[in-house]
């Protein structure tokens, strides 16, 4: 395998060093905002800041996966509830607790304001004269602001912020978007100032063409590359199975997602999201000793359950989220590892993504005699890389994949090794993912 430069590693090394200092780290100080940026306006003009309003039902994996690819660009991004409190009951049953409310933002300025979609949580936001007077605010002068899935339509719209502009939003919105923008269905339109995307399947693209709009094409693809996204966005998936089985469970099958401090936020969101989309029973607990786990990109994120509380529970499916930090804890969980040997031993389903097959499967025997893949600089620890270069591999019992711009695929392949291939591509046809 071809040596990767630090350069193409380093992006997705979700544990390497943090910074003893960060502009980010400004809202959390009591000195007062103003006395700080003259002692450190090189570093804070590096630093693109970003808001992304966050409420009950909002979608999670569009609003994690946007902060997650901003955050590896280096954008300061301020996560706000416009709840009353900071822990949001997203779509799907997923947690996410917020940076700061809405009220702490309003005397901010954003170099992008960005909105992510689900419903409720559309509604919510552009029922929120807070956050509507913010983004006025940034359109009004020349700012760039952004919205994916039913937000173009319901809250920009709305607002009356799309006017004589190219928009695009969730396909089921696009009439309600016609009233108030040019609509068109591209996966991701820019005009002018402002960006906006279909719905969740189209994100990645959604977030990085952010990323693209903040600091140019260079970054954008310095961002992407270590990500392994898809090339080929609309087309129908597909994956690597040898030594086909069965796949088989009760009416709705129950699955663990174990998350840690390091976890990978968009990797642990985007499996949950998509299986409980298909109906299945997903549990995530956390590994450590609290519900709430800070992941890669300082994603805060609440657990159902501590994993203790599970340990003597069955699974049809045990799997793994990547991320450096998070298969570092699951590593050295005598716990988990106990209950991954158990469910190989009994033959029963588990997988794992990114750095997580290598990190944690490999050395504890879980892949032997198995074919796998893993985050594309971590394939040398495998025993057997020959099935390493596939975006998915299913053997057995057994399915891995490469990294966050894989996790779609992976997640839908489960999807459809339980249910189906019809049922995975109406998923995501749903989602926006393909066409």
């Amino acid at each position: 395998m071809a040596a990767l430069s630090l350069r193409h590693l380093t992006p997705n090394l979700s544990s390497s060093p943090k910074p003893l200092f960060h502009p980010s780290h400004l809202s959390k100080l009591s000195i007062p905002r103003r006395n700080i940026r003259s002692s450190t306006s090189i570093m804070a003009s590096a630093a693109k800041k970003v808001l992304v309003p966050v409420a009950n039902g909002t979608e999670p994996l569009e609003a994690v996966v946007t902060i997650d690819v901003l955050r590896r660009a280096g954008a300061d991004v301020m996560v706000a509830s416009v709840e009353k409190q900071l822990c949001i009951d997203a779509a799907h049953g997923v947690k996410i607790l917020a940076d700061s409310l809405i009220s702490d933002c309003e005397r901010s300025d954003f170099d992008l304001i960005s909105l992510p979609g689900g419903m409720p949580g559309s509604t919510t936001l552009r029922d929120c004269k807070t956050l509507e007077s913010i983004v006025r605010k940034q359109v009004a002068e020349g700012r760039p602001y952004a919205a994916i899935c039913a937000a173009p339509a319901v809250a920009l719209g709305s607002w009356g912020l799309l006017k004589g502009l190219k928009a695009t939003c969730y396909p089921s919105f696009m009439e309600q978007l016609s009233s108030s923008a040019s609509a068109v269905e591209s996966r991701v339109q820019k005009d002018g100032k402002v960006v906006t995307s279909r719905g969740p399947g189209t994100t990645m693209e959604y977030a990085v063409s952010l990323v693209e709009m903040l600091y140019g094409k260079e970054k954008a693809d310095d961002v992407s590359g270590p990500m392994v996204l898809r090339s080929n966005h609309g087309d129908e998936y597909s994956f690597a199975e040898l030594n086909p089985i069965q796949w088989t469970c009760g009416d709705s099958p129950k699955i663990l997602v174990p998350i840690a401090n390091g976890s990978e936020e968009m990797e642990a969101v985007i499996i949950i999201d998509v299986l409980r989309r298909a109906k299945a029973e997903v549990v995530v607990a956390s590994v450590g000793e609290k519900l709430e786990i800070v992941a890669s990109r300082n994603v805060k994120l609440v657990a159902d359950v501590l994993l203790d509380e599970v340990i003597g529970n069955s699974f049809d499916l045990i799997v793994l989220p990547g991320g450096l930090g998070g298969a570092q804890a699951f590593t050295e969980s005598d716990k988990l590892v106990n209950l991954l040997k158990k469910q190989r031993e009994s033959n029963k389903l588990y997988g794992a993504i990114c750095a997580s097959p290598a990190l944690v499967l490999e050395p504890h025997g879980l892949i032997k005699g198995k074919k796998a893949t893993a985050f594309p600089a971590m394939c040398n620890k495998l025993s057997d890389p020959s099935e390493a270069e596939n975006r998915v591999v299913v053997d057995g019992n057994l399915v891995t994949s490469r990294g966050p711009g894989t996790t779609m695929e992976f997640a839908l392949v489960i999807v459809e090794k339980f249910f189906g291939r019809d049922k995975a591509l109406e998923l995501a046809k749903a989602m926006v993912f393909v066409h």
